[in-house]
């Protein structure tokens, strides 16, 4: 596990960095796909947008938080990013 508050900050954004590609990569998939599959996809892909957005709200808070406090934030956080690993992992294997 990530001691710092600050080496911790950057493995957040690197991982968030990886979900914005998988994610414009699925939009691209969504743009030369069928009808049916382009609306699953776009509804996907909207999913995984609202979730990536959250995380990077809870990322600003860990940022402002102090020093003792954000040991507290990183509970919520951890549970926010298997979540979203688990969709963007799931939604890049099925429309592979």
């Amino acid at each position: 596990m990530v001691d710092t508050k600050e080496a911790y900050l950057e493995k957040l954004q690197a991982k968030v960095a990886e979900w914005n590609a998988d994610i414009n990569k699925l939009k691209a998939k969504a743009a030369q796909s069928k009808a049916d599959v382009k609306l699953e996809t776009e509804k996907r892909v909207e999913q995984l947008e609202t979730q990536r957005q959250e995380i990077e709200q809870k990322i600003q808070q860990l940022r402002q938080a102090g020093e003792s406090a954000w040991e507290n934030l990183k509970g919520g956080i951890q549970g926010a990013w298997k979540n979203l690993d688990e969709a963007v992992k799931s939604a890049t294997a099925k429309f592979k």
